[in-house]
């Protein structure tokens, strides 16, 4: 399960060990330490991060399969998940160990930043290829921090993206060695905490407005 820890100023949410997979008491877990980060005064900010193979390998297929009367009510929580970190009032910076899919990948385009492994994992949003189409809320914020091109080609095709493939398309900001992604986000979140604030989370709340409203409606989430 997710654990949240401190250093000086910069939050590090560690989500897991295995999957990482969006049960709802995962889900519940990031949110409730994300509770604690926008509590917390001064200056700080948050890395995301994974300890093993997975960042993060996106929703939970099995327990969605089970509870298909649940189905509507999953959705709009994953939603929320994505437009509370999309504009958190801190920058936000996903350090990307492994295999980064699906809904996974999505969480990762809502943090300001994105440092992922080099050498080996994917960053992959495989819909296409799994039958499951994207909800509007989630092509809103995908297509609100991808160039069109980079949108069009991980949403069409399912690519698979390397670390340099991905920093190279803009996907990610850096790509680097694994031992030094988790130590390169906390650097740049760290450079970035004094900027904390109200004010940041206006020009965030402005800046993806449609994308915003479109994850935060409740009333048609499956389009």
């Amino acid at each position: 399960m997710p654990t949240l820890d401190r250093h000086d100023h910069v939050f590090v949410l560690d989500l897991g060990d295995g999957e990482n997979r969006f049960h709802p008491d995962w889900i519940a877990a990031v949110d409730a330490a994300l509770d604690e980060v926008e509590k917390a005064e001064g200056p700080r900010a948050l890395v995301t991060a994974a300890t093993g193979k997975f960042y993060s390998n996106g929703l939970d297929l099995e327990w969605l399969l089970a509870h298909a009367d649940r189905h509507q009510e999953y959705v709009v929580s994953v939603h929320r998940l994505f437009a509370r970190m999309l504009s958190l009032p801190l920058v936000t910076v996903a350090a990307l160990q492994g295999h980064t899919f699906a809904a996974g990948a999505m969480l990762s385009l809502a943090h300001d930043f994105r440092v992922m492994r080099g050498d080996r994992g994917f960053w992959c949003l495989p819909e296409a290829d799994i039958d499951i189409p994207f909800t509007p809320g989630m092509s809103a914020l995908i297509q609100s921090r991808l160039t069109p091109s980079t949108a069009h080609r991980a949403m069409v095709t399912a690519h698979r993206y390397g670390g340099t493939d991905a920093e190279a398309a803009g996907i990610v900001d850096h790509a680097v060695a694994e031992d030094a992604v988790r130590a390169t986000a906390v650097e740049l979140a760290g450079a970035q905490a004094g900027k904390a604030g109200g004010t940041l989370g206006t020009i965030k709340a402005r800046m993806y407005a449609p994308a915003l409203a479109a994850l935060r409606d409740t009333a048609n989430p499956l389009g």
